[in-house]
């Protein structure tokens, strides 16, 4: 039998996710990260990225995560994030009417704008809309 990681998926608001795998595909800071089981231990901070989970060699599940941490130990993995949607909890037409508004918003050029918050809006918006195109 192959091994398996554990993973759990921590959100403020559910655990999104408590079970086995073989892989975890993360996007950090620094690039993106496969974890396949006994993975070195390591701790790194998450950017907005696709997270994909994998078992026996197939993609079987994906979501939208938009930062946090994650934690690798002995074969076990835990995210902790404040936003993640599952591909299939995505409201498409929501994601593309605030990808409009923060591209609008950057557009505008007005100075009482909060580019940084416009900017991360827009990066929200494309992770969710990418994360069925990938």
């Amino acid at each position: 039998m192959a091994k398996k990681l554990t993973l759990r998926i921590v959100t403020p608001s559910r655990v999104m996710y408590e079970g086995e795998v073989g892989m975890v595909l993360l996007r950090t800071k620094s690039g993106d990260v496969g974890i396949l089981p006994e993975h070195q231990p390591m701790v790194t901070v998450l950017d907005y990225g696709v997270m994909k989970l994998y078992d026996d060699g197939k993609e079987i599940k994906r979501a939208a995560v938009l930062g946090g941490y994650a934690e690798v130990g002995d074969s076990i993995v835990s995210v902790l994030t404040d936003a993640a949607e599952w591909a299939e909890e995505i409201d498409e037409a929501r994601a593309k009417h605030a990808k409009e508004i923060a591209e609008r918003r950057l557009a505008s050029q007005n100075e009482n704008i909060d580019i940084m918050r416009a900017e991360l809006a827009l990066k929200r918006a494309l992770v969710r809309l990418n994360v069925n195109n990938l």
